[in-house]
């Protein structure tokens, strides 16, 4: 699609997209969000790169390919139930700091758990769209 508007609005709505879904990332152990949420938010965020400036622009801007963000993210939700193993507890039992972090709150292996949600899930939407995207009309 060949639109200044839609291509200056992506510039602007771009970074905001990916800070939201950060936030909302962060926020989901304690309120609505979390690892699903901010994972289609950000890449709601690409697909508007994608349909702004092509697929080739989104590739260069996401810089890896989307399975390697599933390959991630399953890693990261994989390992981040094994520090109470340690400790001999079931694993995947919740585990948080003791001091709650200025703007964040209190953190544990759960927001670990949702960061690997959202990477399977950015990856996963993103090789679809990307995929999609490749189909010659």
């Amino acid at each position: 699609m060949e639109s200044p508007i839609l291509r200056s609005g992506t510039r602007f709505l771009l970074p905001l997209m990916l800070l939201f879904s950060l936030f909302l990332l962060v926020r989901g152990h304690n309120e609505p969000g979390g690892g699903f949420v901010g994972g289609l938010t950000a890449a709601t965020a690409f697909a508007l790169v994608l349909l702004s400036e092509g697929l080739e622009a989104a590739r260069r801007l996401l810089r890896v390919p989307p399975l390697a963000f599933v390959a991630a993210g399953l890693a990261v939700a994989l390992a981040s139930g094994l520090p109470p193993l340690v400790r001999g507890w079931p694993y995947m039992t919740g585990l948080w700091l003791k001091v709650p972090l200025p703007v964040v709150g209190k953190i544990g292996s759960p927001v670990v758990f949702d960061t690997g949600v959202y990477l399977v899930v950015l990856g996963i939407v993103l090789a679809i769209l990307f995929a999609l995207a490749e189909e010659e009309p």
